[in-house]
C-alpha cells in the first residue's frame, strides 16, 4: 500500500509541472484580448521583419502565470520554440500574463548587444507600460514591437537617466531561475493540451495558462530557427 501511495505521489508531481506553449504564429494571443485583425497586423509585421532581416521576433500572451516566475515562463517558452536562428541566436519574446500585471522581454544570445537589458527596460517603461496601465493593450503591444524592432536595428536607444528596473531582485531571480530549472529537469512530468490553452496536469483539478485563442487564423505559421537564450532581457509590471 505504501509503494502505491508513494507512485501516486510521483504522478502527482510529474502532472503538476508546467508546460508551455508550442507557437505556430509570431503573434499569439491565449488571453482573448487581441481582436483577429490586431493579431493578423502583428503578424504580418514581425514576420515580414523576419523575411527581411532573419532576426525572429515573438509575441504571447496568457491570462496568468499561475506563480511561475515570469522569467523562468518566457525562458523555458522561448527556448522550447527555439525563437532565432541555431547560427546567429536572433531571437526575442515579447511576453505579456495580462491578469498578473507582468511582462517580460526575453532576448537571445545573439540580440543581447543590439538589445541588452537596460535597453529592454526601458522600452517596457516607457513604451509599454504606459498603454498597458489605460488598458490599451494593442497599443501597448504595437509600440513595444516598433521599440523592439528599431533596437534591432540599432536606432532606438534607452532613457540615459532611467535605471534598470532589474537591478534590485537579480540575485532573487537568479535563485529562483535556478531552482525552477533544476525542479523541471528532475520531474518532467506529462500534461494535456485543451483548444488554446495550456492546462497542469490530469484529473487533478488542472488549471489553464491562458484562455481562448484569438491568433487570426488564416495567416502563415512561424517556425523556430533553433536559437539559443540564456535568461538575458527585462521584467516589468503596470
Amino acid at each position: 500500500m505504501r509503494y502505491l501511495f508513494f507512485i501516486f505521489l510521483i504522478s502527482a508531481a510529474a502532472l503538476a509541472q508546467p508546460h508551455f506553449p508550442t507557437l505556430t504564429k509570431w503573434a499569439t494571443d491565449l488571453s482573448g484580448t487581441l481582436t483577429a485583425p490586431q493579431i493578423n497586423t502583428l503578424n504580418v509585421r514581425l514576420s515580414t521583419f523576419e523575411d527581411s532581416t532573419s532576426t525572429q521576433l515573438l509575441m504571447l500572451m496568457i491570462y496568468t502565470l499561475d506563480d511561475i516566475p515570469i522569467e523562468d515562463y518566457a525562458y523555458e517558452t522561448a527556448t522550447k520554440n527555439k525563437i532565432g536562428s541555431k547560427e546567429f541566436d536572433n531571437g526575442a519574446l515579447f511576453l505579456i500574463a495580462k491578469n498578473d500585471k507582468k511582462l517580460r522581454i526575453e532576448v537571445g544570445y545573439g540580440l543581447e548587444g543590439a538589445l541588452p537589458d537596460a535597453l529592454a527596460s526601458s522600452i517596457i517603461r516607457n513604451v509599454v507600460v504606459p498603454h498597458f496601465k489605460n488598458d490599451d493593450y494593442y497599443a501597448g503591444i504595437s509600440a513595444g514591437i516598433d521599440a523592439m524592432i528599431l533596437a534591432v536595428k540599432g536606432e532606438y536607444t534607452a532613457d540615459p537617466a532611467s535605471g534598470d528596473d532589474d537591478e534590485g531582485g537579480s540575485i532573487i531571480s537568479t535563485i529562483m531561475f535556478i531552482i525552477f530549472i533544476i525542479i523541471m529537469v528532475l520531474v518532467r512530468g506529462g500534461g494535456r493540451r485543451l483548444g488554446g490553452s495550456i492546462y497542469y496536469g490530469g484529473g487533478l483539478g488542472g488549471r489553464s495558462w491562458g484562455g481562448s485563442s484569438s491568433s487570426g487564423g488564416s495567416f502563415g505559421g512561424f517556425s523556430g530557427g533553433g536559437g539559443s537564450f540564456g535568461g538575458g532581457g527585462s521584467s516589468g509590471s503596470w
